[in-house]
Formats: C-alpha cells, structure tokens, sequence
C-alpha cells in the first residue's frame, strides 16, 4: 500500500495542513485561520480535529507513514517544547509535542517552521537537485533553514539559521530582536513599510508615496511594490536596498558554508523583479566564491506550500 503523511504549518496567522503522499504529490490541502490569540489549547484542539479529518479521508487508501508539523518559533525539540514565539502569544514553555500526540493518539514529529520549508524546497521544490541549501523566507519577518548534506542543521541548541538576524548595517537601523542592522530590518515586507513612513517623515519620499500614505489607511509592502512598477523612485530605492541586503547576507553565507543553492520564499517574493538586480549585484561583488564558481540563487516553487511539504517528509526520512 503506498504512503502518505500529514504535514501541519502554523504560523501566527494561518494553520495549514496537508495530506502528502510518497512521491510528494498533494491530496489534500487545508487552510484556516489559526487564531492563536484563543491560546494553544484550542489551536491543539483544531489541529488534532484536522489531522483526524485527513487520516479518515485517505486512510482507506493510503497507509499513514507518520505526521509532522513545523511551527513558527524557536523550539526545544528533545522536549517538544516551544522557547519563545514572537508571533504566538502564549506559547512559550508550551508542550506542543505531548499535546498533540495525546489528542491524536500517536506519536508525532516537531520542527521549526523555517527547517520544515528548506526541507520541503530540497524535497520537491527549487532545491531538489542540492544536498546544502539554505532557504529564507520574507515576510512580516524573515525565518530561514539550512539543509546540509541533506539533513537540518539545528546547531548546538536548535537556534540555527536565524537568517533574519545576520548583521548587513553595523549601525544600522533597529530590529526587533533588540540588534541594529539585522537583514529583518532592511529585507522584509515590515521593513519596506517602515522605510516608506521613514522617508515620508524625513521629507525625503516622492509625492507619489506620500499620497499613498494619504490615501490608505493600512499600506502595505505589496501597495510599495505596484509603485515600484510604475517607476516611483522612493519605491524603487526600498525595494533596492532590499536587494542589496539580501545580496550581502547571502555573499556571506557563500563564504561559510559553501553551499551551492538558496532559495528564497515567502509572501514578499512576488516583488521579486524590483529586487533581483541588486541582489545578484551584490553577491557578485561581495563574493568572489560567486564570481569564480556561480551559486543558484532561486524563487520557492513550492510557494506557501513548503511548510506542509518540509513537515510530511519528516515521515518519510
């Protein structure tokens, strides 16, 4: 009988679940709204039911190779326990593993949410043809994971690949995390929105930004974006230093890993032709790793998809 597993995806805002066969092709997908401000009891409470939920629909046919879920915070994983999770309140401390496995009644595989998407882009995404990769993902903040000789690297306590946190601007501007200069700070979707209110409060933003601002209420970076598109030049300079950023973090990982792929997801990736140019720029010339032997730099294919995918292979290694 062929395999399947469930992979589970939560993130502070959406709790994504997926039924995954062995050949990584996706039966069934389901996507709600996580609301973690009840607390984790009751976001347990809808996980378990969703992993029932899929266990009865293709466990007739397919037999259950195990479930796995990454989950957006730093993690304890000897213990299934979660540290701290900026983006689920109330988390910290909290058992998740021995939680899960007594409302689902079997054991069940923990990870952190940027370790579970580099490993579903090496599975079956952009990242499938390299044993050392590592994947970042821009959004509200940026998370990341490293894929070395196949297998996640967790480092010493489980804390590793906090991509957003490697310094691109010593005195630059404020994470946070509490540094000044972080890659988080100038490459994520937040950091192009305080950018903007940056230059509008200094004086310095085009007239079209600061009708922007005039005109909504709640701007987002993808509002940025579509300004970028049209030629803005305050839009443009962002979305440059975006790339910028990027291109000095990633020269950096070049030199001490010399992994030879890098993928880049998450929900700030469709700005992704505003910022390529200066980021291919930078690596080029901050590395001469990069000019003498050139490293894949690549889009997510697997998209906002790669949770689920990375959390049902933890079953299947």
């Amino acid at each position: 009988m062929t395999k399947f597993a469930i992979g589970v995806d939560l993130g502070g805002t959406n709790l994504k679940l997926g039924a995954i066969d062995e050949k990584g092709t996706l039966l069934e997908k389901i996507e709600i709204n996580a609301e973690t401000q009840d607390g984790p009891s009751e976001v347990i409470k809808k996980i378990c039911a969703n992993i029932s939920k899929l266990n009865e629909r293709w466990g007739q046919t397919y037999k259950l190779s195990g479930i796995g879920a990454g989950i957006a915070g730093i993690m304890k994983l000897e213990e299934g326990r979660v540290i701290t999770a900026p983006n689920l309140p109330g988390w910290e401390g909290f058992p998740v593993r021995s939680r899960i496995e007594e409302g689902i009644g079997r054991t069940f595989k923990l990870e952190n949410d940027g370790n579970v998407a580099a490993l579903g882009e090496k599975w079956m995404g952009a990242g499938r043809n390299s044993q050392h990769l590592a994947f970042m993902t821009l959004g509200t903040g940026i998370g990341g994971g490293l894929i070395l000789d196949g297998q996640i690297w967790h480092g010493i306590s489980g804390m590793a690949a906090e991509l957003g946190h490697i310094t691109v601007y010593p005195e630059g501007n404020l994470c946070n995390c509490g540094n000044y200069g972080c890659l988080e700070a100038y490459a994520s979707a937040t950091a192009i929105v305080r950018g903007a209110r940056h230059l509008i409060k200094t004086k310095q933003a085009s007239l079209k930004m600061k009708e922007l601002f005039v005109s909504s209420k709640e701007v987002e970076a993808k509002d940025i974006y579509r300004l970028a598109k049209l030629g803005d030049s305050s839009s443009v300079e962002l979305f440059s230093r975006m790339g910028t950023s990027l291109g000095i973090a990633i020269a950096g990982l070049i030199h001490i890993f010399d992994i030879d792929t890098f993928v880049l997801g998450g929900g700030a990736i469709p700005s992704w032709d505003v910022f390529e140019d200066s980021m291919f720029l930078e690596v080029e010339t901050r590395s001469f790793v990069q000019r003498a032997d050139p490293r894949n730099i690549y889009k997510s294919q697997l998209g906002s998809n790669a949770g689920i995918y990375g959390a049902a292979r933890l079953s299947f290694l």
